[in-house]
């Protein structure tokens, strides 16, 4: 179970309520399954640079050594599988509060308007 905290202003309050997102079994399936085939993807890509890197600095392309400098740029580029999860909750976070303010927004304004009438 992945989930996330965010902060969700509170009309007439200077510190915000934090609201927690809970991702669905079959979110994060999906979330994992998007970063799978991105990881996989990066990880080719990371290896054919460090090819290129060798290629270029003019070493000795040796297996391990391509595979050293390929997992080097991996573990900086990698870090997919809780971003996406993290990103799938900030949009549920973002669609679920934009039904609940869209009508609060409105009915204040018209509270206020009665008010000052």
């Amino acid at each position: 179970m992945h989930f996330k905290s965010f902060p969700k202003t509170v009309e007439g309050s200077t510190y915000p309520l934090w609201e927690e997102v809970i991702l669905t079994e079959k979110e994060e399936f999906v979330e994992e399954q998007k970063a799978r085939r991105d990881n996989i993807s990066l990880m080719r890509k990371c290896i054919d640079d460090a090819k290129k890197l060798m290629d270029k600095e003019g070493m000795a392309e040796y297996q391990s050594d391509v595979l050293g400098i390929a997992l080097a740029l991996y573990r900086k580029r990698a870090s997919h599988v809780v971003y996406w999860k993290d990103r799938r909750c900030k949009e549920k976070f973002d669609f679920m509060n934009s039904k609940t303010n869209s009508p609060a927004k409105s009915s204040s304004r018209t509270s206020k308007k009665k008010a000052e009438a």
